[in-house]
């Protein structure tokens, strides 16, 4: 789950990032930088919930949602475990 909870904060984080930066001065440096760092935490998030044994139908499917998919499929893999819930 930690894995999860820091893909889902570097995904987030890097499309918000993304986009002020599209709204703003556009600097190609820091798409370039950005661009990869955001696929590849969209990546960890769907492989992370996918390959995960405690994880619904549901939550695998929320993972796809770009930019917010990890969140979603985080509260509801914590849902479902009570342990998880708790903390």
């Amino acid at each position: 789950m930690k894995v999860l909870k820091i893909a889902a904060a570097v995904e987030a984080a890097t499309v918000c990032l993304l986009f002020a930066n599209l709204l703003t001065v556009h600097w190609a440096p820091v798409s370039s930088v950005l661009g990869p760092t955001h696929g590849t935490a969209y990546l960890v998030t769907i492989v992370t919930v996918v390959t995960s044994a405690g994880a619904s139908p549901r939550a695998k499917v929320l993972s796809f949602v770009p930019a917010v998919g990890g969140y979603l499929a985080l509260r509801r893999m914590s849902a479902r475990d009570p342990s998880e819930a708790a903390r």
